[in-house]
């Protein structure tokens, strides 16, 4: 049984997933139940993927949750672009989580890699 806590993706989408919590705590009244529950979601599925795959029947369903989580990261990206176009958010904390968000796909790409290369 592998503990997920000791990946540093994990470590990385995890504080990831804080930061956009952090940032979308005071949302328009608008956005509570849109955009801002999205990149909630799309932020916290990175680490739920990666914990529950990291657990699964080997290195094969593992890579099959890194490739969910890899979408999600890519929809939060999306979202991180669009609550900047929108104005939700500043450029300085855009560009900021679009640096987190790149640095965990980079950081996915090369744990699939790995797991598949071992299929």
């Amino acid at each position: 049984m592998k503990d997920f806590r000791e990946l540093q993706v994990w470590q990385k989408s995890h504080q990831l997933t804080l930061e956009v919590y952090q940032l979308t705590q005071s949302p328009p009244k608008e956005e509570l139940y849109g955009l801002t529950s999205q990149m909630r979601r799309s932020a916290a599925s990175v680490a739920a993927n990666l914990a529950e795959g990291c657990n699964r029947g080997g290195d094969r369903e593992f890579a099959h949750f890194c490739h969910i989580a890899m979408g999600s990261a890519s929809e939060l990206e999306y979202f991180v672009v669009l609550a900047s176009d929108l104005k939700l958010l500043e450029p300085t904390t855009s560009k900021a989580l679009t640096q987190g968000v790149t640095e965990v796909k980079k950081m996915l790409a090369s744990l699939i890699k790995k797991l598949t290369a071992e299929c």
